[in-house]
């Protein structure tokens, strides 16, 4: 377990972060539920905190999406860069999938193209900045997903652009990819992670 008594205090750098996410991601939805998307965001930002991550990951949690997901990925990528520096800027770029100007031009490509290429960096990635935010974001959508699962079953991924044997296809490889680039840090997010994605492919009963 991270030791959280010498983890440092968050600065006003962590409250801009969150202000500016809002500003991005204010009117933003989930998929599906319609929870605001900044309650992905904030999630994502607890577990990386929770798991001895610095201010800098945390702020790079609360930003992971703001290039992939908004209309202006150049501006949003170059404000993110001038407002919070160049490490936070490298730990969003690697989370974010690798053509991340696709949206700006209006069509992003195959989906098992986009997260085969996903995958394929994040194997690469040596960054455990990077590592930890990533587990997070997966960890975070798949605790989603089998809480969802509890209540709706099956229905779940009907939420989902793609089929459930491809959806479970991805998180099962990302799990590995993690596994693989990061074998020891991060390892309880990772065994986590693992240990949902078996529960989501055995299937969940919903709470009647």
């Amino acid at each position: 377990m991270p030791d959280r008594a010498t983890s440092p205090a968050l600065s006003p750098k962590f409250n801009e972060a969150l202000i500016y996410a809002g500003v991005l991601h204010g009117r933003q939805r989930r998929k599906g539920s319609g929870i605001p998307f900044l309650a992905h965001l904030l999630g994502v930002a607890s577990i990386v905190l929770e798991d001895g991550g610095d201010e800098e990951e945390g702020i790079a949690a609360l930003l992971h999406d703001a290039v992939e997901d908004h209309p202006r990925a150049g501006a949003t990528e170059r404000e993110i860069l001038e407002r919070f520096g160049p490490r936070v800027h490298r730990i969003v770029m690697a989370c974010t999938e690798p053509d991340p100007h696709a949206l700006e031009r209006g069509h992003r490509g195959p989906w098992e193209d986009r997260k085969l290429r996903y995958i394929a960096q994040l194997r690469q990635s040596v960054d455990s900045g990077v590592l930890r935010v990533a587990a997070a974001d997966k960890l975070y959508n798949a605790r989603s997903i089998i809480n969802d699962m509890r209540h709706v079953g099956e229905d779940v991924w009907k939420r989902f652009s793609v089929p459930k044997e491809k959806t479970l296809w991805y998180y099962r490889t990302v799990t590995d990819a993690l596994r693989q680039a990061a074998p020891t840090e991060h390892s309880r997010l990772v065994r986590e992670l693992a240990g949902i994605v078996a529960a989501m492919e055995v299937g969940v009963h919903p709470v009647r």
